[in-house]
């Protein structure tokens, strides 16, 4: 015979809760005592209540994710021959990673694999290398990052300039691939916000999707790049309001049968070289928010990327964290598994809310690549970026070992195979670039400096 359980409890209300609260609070004030802000000015209460759920996400998260790993190509027999050993080894999808041009034909001739996903994040613009590569789109899926935006916001310049660029973007959708990259790692990277980096993003799907209507291109699939950090339950509801604002802005566009890829990368922001090894804590925080908030790929960062070149352990042990979590903790058996969490919900609905505002403010005053030649937002990020060193700088927002329980015998300078902190290289630019910064570099220079 079938019984409800715990039918003989009465429902209590979100009204029930409070008063309970603030009756065992014994005069102290609700607000003051329990209620937190974030640096996103979302007010975090300490319960939530179908009664006080305004709106579920309207979202249909992927059925799979990947394990992904990064391989930067220098040689590309050798590149393909890494890979091949990562596939042996767990990886469901390889980022490749390249400077310059490599030979193609090399690397697809030695990859074994051709059900593995490809992804190609090229840091140069070439539109016939790019048609190339898809030439080999009927064997494999794969996608070449094509985001001449980031390039401009990254590194102050266009790859050539702004007719070139958008002449050879508008060739490879045409003549390759109906689809595009939208890169939003380097706002979260630079210190941004999670309504910043959401509105930042749509505002760069809204520059491409304006050309590709003026030049009456058909679009398949965007694939948007993100940074995941530590603020588990909040970077969960972020990759949920990416992933509805993306299929709003996508909609008003005319696109919305156009498909929607995330491939998240853990952040930089908050990684440190000294006591290195909570990296693989915070790396493992992250992966998790990922997956949970629906995330395509996952492509782990291995815990001593900051300061060694790439080798075998730390790549193995990167990618065996992602393995734990799909085949020992079960993150793949469910396919939306913080549908229902009235907190999540809550935090979706007020960052989609408020990166919408921010979305339609920056389109009303021009769109993204005139804020970005004005300089506005660089402006908001770095003022956003210095909010968060000042707490990071006061001990409100700590990183263990480095500005929390430092381990003072911890010696580093005589491990750094390569330099950890922001590179300055003076040259003219046409805008101000957005410089990627962690949190602990003037921390970590003293200490270099003393040892």
């Amino acid at each position: 015979m079938k019984t409800s359980l715990f039918s003989e409890f009465d429902p209590v209300s979100a009204k029930a809760y409070k008063q309970k609260i603030q009756f065992d609070l014994k005069g102290a004030d609700y607000n003051d005592t329990l209620v937190w802000q974030s640096l996103e000015g979302i007010h975090v209460r300490p319960f939530y209540h179908k009664d006080e759920v305004k709106k579920t996400a309207n979202i249909t998260l992927p059925k799979h994710w990947f394990i992904g790993e990064k391989i930067f190509i220098n040689q590309a027999v050798q590149s393909a021959e890494t890979a091949n050993n990562a596939i042996v080894n767990g990886v469901e999808a390889v980022y490749f990673q390249a400077n310059k041009p490599f030979d193609i034909a090399a690397l697809f001739t030695t990859l074994s694999d051709a059900s593995v996903p490809l992804y190609f994040d090229l840091s140069f613009l070439d539109a016939q290398f790019y048609k190339e590569l898809y030439r080999y789109s009927d064997k494999y899926e794969l996608v070449v990052k094509l985001d001449i935006i980031n390039h401009l916001a990254l590194d102050g310049n266009w790859f050539t300039n702004l007719n070139k660029d958008h002449k050879d973007f508008k060739e490879v959708i045409q003549e390759a691939a109906p689809s595009f990259t939208i890169d939003t790692t380097l706002y979260q990277n630079a210190g941004a916000t999670m309504v910043q980096q959401l509105a930042y993003g749509m505002a760069q799907l809204a520059e491409y999707l304006n050309f590709c209507e003026q030049e009456n291109l058909k679009l398949e699939e965007v694939v948007v790049e993100v940074s995941v950090g530590t603020n588990y339950f909040f970077e969960i509801a972020k990759l949920r309001a990416l992933r509805e604002l993306a299929q709003t802005v996508l909609s008003a566009f005319s696109y919305q049968d156009t498909a929607i890829k995330i491939v998240a990368h853990p952040s930089r922001r908050n990684k440190t070289i000294y006591d290195y090894n909570t990296n693989m804590l915070r790396t493992t925080t992250e992966c998790m928010s990922a997956v949970l908030g629906g995330a395509d790929w996952v492509v782990n960062m291995p815990y001593d990327a900051l300061y060694h070149k790439t080798n075998d352990f730390g790549q193995r042990i990167s990618r065996n964290q992602l393995i734990v979590l799909k085949e020992e903790s079960y993150f793949d058996a469910v396919q939306n598994p913080s549908d229902g969490s009235y907190y999540v919900e809550e935090l979706t609905h007020q960052l989609a809310e408020k990166a919408l505002t921010l979305f339609k403010d920056i389109e009303r005053n021009g769109g993204l690549l005139k804020q970005l030649k004005d300089g506005t937002v660089q402006r908001k990020i770095k003022e956003s970026a210095t909010r968060e060193q000042q707490l990071f700088d006061e001990g409100v927002i700590t990183l263990l070992g480095t500005n929390k329980h430092p381990n003072q015998d911890d010696k580093m300078k005589d491990n750094l195979e390569l330099y950890p902190f922001v590179k300055i290289n003076p040259r003219k630019t046409i805008i101000e670039p957005i410089i990627m910064r962690r949190l602990a570099e003037t921390v970590e220079k003293e200490r270099l400096k003393t040892e």
